[in-house]
């Protein structure tokens, strides 16, 4: 396993916020981890322009390389990493993994539940013809982050970031995720992306790992840090000393609910929020929650236990 020293993770943040807003408690955590990171500024103009900007940025970077995006970031880390060899792993942190020809907007309409239309304010109107979107302000607790304290989530709302309507429109050229190893955690009361949505994208990229956490936000990176960044400590696990991605050797091979209840609880630092995917081994993944263990990934979800 390649140490901390020799992983630099970087986080890529998604549209209406920015690096600090979106990861302070994660890059304190990692940091005092000992691991090398860096939180990349996101320009929120357009996926194709974003991901060149987010690649070339990658490029000035030795070593093997974790690359983790939040929200619309997910679909910048998906276009940004094609064809970078020193990108070993994906964590998708309530983030967008789109394939090649879809956009954010696309993939929203697939699935019913998001309030992101709903809640944008009116567009403003750029010089050059082209408009930057926002969250209403006193919509921005509801749709970005309800389980974070509301004195925090004023400070956000009025301070975002603009997101140019193209970002939303513009499709993936690429799809990074069929080539590198991704690891995928999100919430359950994601306004933004629905969780049906998210664990169709984690499912169709053969995520190593899928995490769901019980009432989290979309902001799942700010409330529940530690478990983002156990996730992304995972991934960092499987990248070898060689800087390359190693597959595991033995994944869930228990066939009781007795050793499925074991192998999560085992994982994970987190039973409460633990969950299994290993698509060599399982075509759904598993996660525990109030009302027991439910997998996900087949027609209609099913649960276990009281």
């Amino acid at each position: 396993m390649a140490g901390p020293r020799t992983i630099t993770i970087v986080l890529v943040h998604g549209a209406f916020a920015e690096s600090l807003s979106n990861w302070k408690p994660v890059l304190g955590l990692l940091l005092a981890k000992g691991y090398k990171v860096v939180a990349a500024a996101n320009p929120l103009r357009g996926v194709s322009s974003d991901a060149a900007y987010v690649s070339s940025f990658l490029n000035t970077i030795d070593g093997p390389i974790i690359l983790v995006g939040h929200s619309y970031g997910g679909a910048v880390i998906t276009n940004a990493a094609t064809g970078n060899q020193s990108v070993k792993a994906l964590v998708y942190v309530a983030a967008f993994a789109p394939d090649t020809g879809e956009s954010v907007a696309t993939l929203l309409r697939r699935f019913p539940g998001s309030s992101v239309e709903a809640n944008t304010a009116a567009p403003i109107l750029l010089a050059d013809g082209s408009r930057d979107l926002y969250f209403q302000p006193d919509k921005f607790r509801e749709q970005y982050a309800a389980d974070l304290p509301e004195t925090e989530t004023k400070l956000l709302a009025l301070t975002q970031r603009p997101m140019a309507e193209r970002a939303m429109t513009e499709v993936s050229n690429v799809a990074a995720w069929k080539a590198i190893p991704s690891w995928f955690i999100f919430g359950t009361r994601d306004n933004s992306i629905p969780a049906n949505l998210l664990a169709f994208m984690a499912e169709r990229a053969g995520s190593k790992k899928t995490v769901t956490i019980e009432g989290a936000s979309h902001a799942v990176m700010m409330s529940h840090a530690d478990a983002v960044v156990e996730l992304v400590e995972q991934a960092a696990a499987a990248v070898g000393d060689d800087g390359v991605t190693a597959t595991p050797n033995g994944g869930l091979r228990h066939h009781t609910l007795e050793h499925l209840f074991e192998a999560l609880g085992g994982r994970s630092q987190h039973p409460h929020v633990a969950s299994w995917h290993d698509p060599d081994v399982l075509p759904w993944s598993l996660h525990v929650g109030s009302s027991g263990v439910k997998r996900t990934g087949c027609a209609q979800p099913e649960f276990f236990g009281s």
